[in-house]
């Protein structure tokens, strides 16, 4: 990988010196000096534009510009900052210098978008009936974080989830998990999730941090506008345009963790027809390491086995060692709950296999390569024609039933559209990915295991050597109780042979001799372990790596196949008749075309399985009152192959109260089609096999009833209970929202809002067994099923988020935002209702400063800014796999960051730290244990090319 990008930035250097050779071609030259009119400092990074061609520039970080052109005058030039007003100058004269004033409160370089002074919140923004967080150009630069994408999780509202420093995923509103189907994240509206998952694979095959224009988070149900799965947000980000964002930028990021990063990004543009841009970006890094040792969450009311504490003589299940488990259906090592097997293997009691520290089973050296192309050629002046490629790979953790080593994971995507803004669009995209090395790292310990003895032999193994060395240490503990006083009994063991249902072993004396217990049990462990795969011995790699790299479970492999692809088209057309201000006309097809091999789906002997779904929609949007109130409606009608016709409406009102100030109600909908998996599932992952549903299931046994029936009083057959899965179906959710945005007393701005939604047909899972019994109707073996299926009950949500901004001086700002979110309907909960996985309270405190212009002494700053960030969230349960389930504690943490403006070098020189304060935390149960993370980044941008 490295080899390549070596010489994928030699080809761009090459490139980079024949187009600066070219540039000097260039006979004429405009020089000038861009300031704010009210202040008169200079502004830093003015694009400066020949209007109605693609030639411009960008001012430095003294606001001074030099724009080489092949125009003769007179001509004009079109000036654009985000926060002011575009400014056109007329050029009559090459020999002169031309001071430019702008005046703030005006329109941002995309038309559509006009912001109110400081805030950077777009008109567009200001008026919407939903909730809209963003990243702009400017908040990308400031970010504390390590990353913009991390910087979202500091936006009001937004919650960041770590499955691993390469695999992060974000959700809005509850229902949180490691793998989000109830968002949609868009790219230049392409969705980038992975096909075969169903899910955005968040940044890690996304857009270049240095190709991001901007990035905005849309709350919510919104089917109506974006579609199916846009069931709780939207996530949507656009790039820079060739035509507007020329030259070459360079940004290298070094940090604890061997981080290392290295972008690049150009683009150029010709004879105002013709423009293309490439991107590059590598990371590599030291990943969290995944390593909570608590005890697996075992819940008391449901039945079977309990928890036994992290104390326990025999072990316990660790949240992060795999192949621990204690298998209920398989050997059975609990053998010492009853009273008989107390008397005959005294001191036995619960005991679990040895298993794999995860560290001992994945990659933690995670890395990313993101490749990204696009040529725009204008058809004409208003309508322009696209083609976009963009590859991804890498390696890195991704946590969901199990944790997964994603290795050398490849996704592909090509993108063909023809639009006007705010008139028409044609798309047509298709995405493929290859799972390339992935393998199933909870899975590949249980099948180390197995490549020395099976679970059964070594339990027996296990209680013979207890039988024979360890029973008669234990009775010699404490001698015989004295049976003329059977009221001691209970703290002693009774005599061998013996029976009376009184003579059972008391804790007392175990307690009592807890040191001569464990290491009797670490004898036994080690004799049951003999021939034990060690990690870092030559048998234990070559073992890994034949289960690791053969695909077919059967035969003892855990890697994935995966080649899914997804083909996509669209189409939109935008009208503005007279009796309305605005009507939108689209239509959308999509094919899945999943190809596992029998690895993941249910295509196995040549079963090929598709899945289309194609939708319509149109909005209307009319203002009245003098143009004081937004009335929308939006409506939208889905079908897949596989479900009913489906509709989702969608009415807002949005009323201007002043110039900065809006109210807004509204009511959206949303449903989510079953996901593949849930369609067509067929995998196993060592405990049970996951299955989909389609077609209703009623013959599984229910694990209760089972344990009862193999219990020793146990054996009716008529006790045994059945459970019943229908075939799952579409979910759906309605909400109302309310809001207000506003700019109080000229520096305040404000956002808030409180949503209430109602959710129906939730797609969960239940769990049960195929039983297989002999000739004479006793148990032969069980396996368990996890079968996808709806919940029966509606369940409901409300949340409540402010945010404020308020703005100092020319320079500083300090923002904050609060977001309480809570489920109802708590107490009859369907246990199918998937988790909600979300902090009732969370807030975020922020200051900070840009572009500063300072002096110490006789040194001159000229440019320089810094931004902290604390963010704090409340404890609350993370529901996933009954691996990863348990409680992620309250946490806060500190984000800082310093940046500096190198002029000489066209730079920016910026230092900061996530979590300066080193408050390791979870943000997924079974994930990693996330820490500080310092760094160091330098951008260099040279536009005049």
């Amino acid at each position: 990988m490295a080899s390549f990008i070596t010489k994928f930035f030699l080809i761009i250097a090459v490139l980079y010196s024949l187009t600066a050779a070219n540039s000097l071609s260039a006979q004429n030259s405009v020089r000038g000096v861009v300031k704010d009119k009210e202040t008169g400092e200079p502004l830093a990074f003015t694009n400066i534009i020949v209007k109605n061609s693609t030639e411009g520039t960008q001012t430095d970080f003294d606001g001074n510009f030099e724009l080489k052109t092949t125009q003769k005058p007179p001509f004009s030039l079109t000036i654009t900052y985000i926060g002011y007003e575009t400014q056109e100058v007329a050029i009559n004269d090459l020999q002169r210098s031309y001071s430019i004033q702008m005046i703030p409160a005006g329109l941002v370089l995309d038309k559509e978008d006009v912001v109110i002074r400081g805030s950077r919140v777009t008109e567009k923004q200001r008026e919407a009936p939903q909730t809209i967080e963003s990243l702009d150009l400017i908040a990308i630069k400031e970010t504390p974080a390590a990353n913009f994408y991390d910087g979202l999780g500091n936006l009001k509202g937004i919650d960041i989830t770590a499955s691993s420093m390469g695999f992060k995923t974000i959700n809005t509103r509850g229902f949180n998990s490691t793998s989000p189907v109830r968002s949609l994240q868009l790219i230049d509206g392409v969705d980038n999730q992975a096909p075969g998952l169903n899910f955005s694979l968040g940044n890690f095959v996304g857009s270049s941090e240095l190709d991001v224009l901007r990035v905005e988070i849309i709350a919510g149900a919104q089917t109506a506008l974006y579609g199916p799965n846009a069931f709780n947000g939207v996530i949507s980000m656009n790039t820079k345009s060739p035509f507007f964002h020329k030259g070459l930028s360079i940004m290298a990021k070094g940090g604890e963790r061997n981080l290392a990063e290295l972008a690049l990004r150009y683009a150029h543009a010709w004879n105002d027809k013709f423009a293309f841009k490439i991107n590059a970006a590598m990371m590599r890094a030291n990943d969290w390491v995944a390593n909570n040792l608590n005890e697996v969450y075992r819940d008391p009311n449901t039945g079977g086995l309990q928890a036994v504490g992290t104390n326990n003589w025999g072990g316990y299940d660790a949240v992060n060692i795999y192949g621990d488990e204690l298998l209920a259906f398989n050997g059975g090592t609990n053998i010492n709950s009853d009273l008989s097997s107390k008397r005959l293997l005294p001191g036995l009691g619960t005991f679990f296999r040895t298993g794999y520290a995860e560290e001992d089973l994945v990659d933690y050296d995670t890395e990313n390569l993101k490749l990204a192309a696009a040529l725009h050629y204008k058809i004409a002046p208003e309508i322009e024609a696209i083609y976009g490629y963009n590859f991804g790979t890498g390696t890195t953790v991704y946590q969901g039933d199990n944790r997964y080593s994603l290795n050398n994971l490849v996704f592909q995507q090509h993108k063909i559209e023809i639009r006007q803004l705010d008139k028409f669009f044609v798309r047509a995209y298709h995405t493929r990915e290859n799972s390339g090395d992935t393998y199933d790292a909870v899975f590949t310990a249980f099948k180390l295991n197995e490549r020395v003895r099976n679970n059964n032999e070594w339990s027996q193994r296990y209680t013979a050597y207890w039988n024979q060395n360890i029973v008669d240490k234990v009775r010699a503990l404490s001698g015989y109780p004295d049976p003329a006083n059977p009221a001691n009994f209970s703290g002693w063991f009774a005599p061998q042979g013996q029976i009376a249902p009184n003579y059972a072993i008391g804790d007392s004396v175990m307690n009592a001799n807890t040191d001569s217990l464990l290491y009797w049990h670490s004898l036994a462990r080690a004799y049951a372990d003999e021939g034990r795969l060690i990690p870092g011995t030559p048998e234990f790699q070559q073992a890994f790596k034949e289960i690791t790299s053969n695909s077919s479970f059967e035969k003892g492999g855990t890697r994935f196949l995966d080649n899914s692809s997804l083909t996509h088209l669209q189409g939109e057309y935008q009208l503005q008749p007279s009796f309305a201000d605005n009507i939108t006309i689209g239509a959308s097809f999509r094919l899945y075309t999943p190809d596992s091999k029998g690895t993941i789906f249910s295509d196995t002997s040549g079963v090929k399985i598709t899945n289309n779904e194609a939708g319509i929609y149109g909005g209307i949007t009319k203002k009245t009152l003098n143009k004081k109130l937004i009335l929308t409606a939006t409506a939208r009608a889905d079908k897949n192959q596989n479900f009913d016709l489906l509709f989702s409406p969608a009415l807002s009102g949005v009323y201007l109260i002043n110039e900065r100030s809006t109210a807004r109600i509204g009511f959206s909908s949303a449903i989510r089609n079953p996901t593949l998996q849930d369609q067509y599932l067929y995998y196993n992952v060592g405990r049970a096999i996951l299955r989909g549903n389609l077609n209703g299931i009623d013959t599984l046994v229910t694990v209760q009833s089972l344990i009862d029936f193999l219990q020793p009083s146990g054996g009716d057959l008529a006790a045994l209970d059945t459970i019943s899965a229908p075939a799952v179906q579409p979910e759906k959710v309605k909400t109302v929202e309310l809001g207000y945005k506003g700019t109080l007393f000229e520096r305040l701005f404000i956002d808030a809002g409180y949503y209430y939604s109602w959710y129906r047909d939730f797609i969960g899972y239940k769990i049960g067994v195929d039983l297989e019994l002999n000739e004479t109707n006793n148990f032969k073996s069980a396996q368990a099923y996890r079968v996808a299926t709806n919940a029966q009950s509606q369940v409901t949500t409300q949340g409540f988020s402010v945010g404020l901004s308020y703005f100092i001086g020319q320079y500083y700002a300090i923002n904050g935002n609060y977001s309480w979110n809570v489920l109802n309907n708590t107490e009859d909960k369907d246990p199918i209702i998937p988790a909600f996985n979300t902090p009732e309270h969370k807030y975020n405190i922020g200051f900070s400063g840009r572009d500063i212009n300072s002096t110490l002494g006789s040194w001159r700053i000229p440019s320089w800014g810094f931004s902290l960030n604390y963010k704090w969230m409340s404890a609350f349960v993370f529901e996933g796999s009954p691996q990863f389930t348990g409680e992620v504690p309250a946490y806060g943490l500190l984000d800082t960051q310093l940046n500096f403006g190198v002029p000489k070098l066209k730079s920016v020189l910026k230092i900061g730290a996530s979590n300066v304060l080193n408050n390791r935390q979870y943000q997924a149960y079974g994930g990693p244990s996330v820490g500080r993370l310092l760094y160091l980044s330098i951008l260099t941008q040279l536009d005049n090319l």
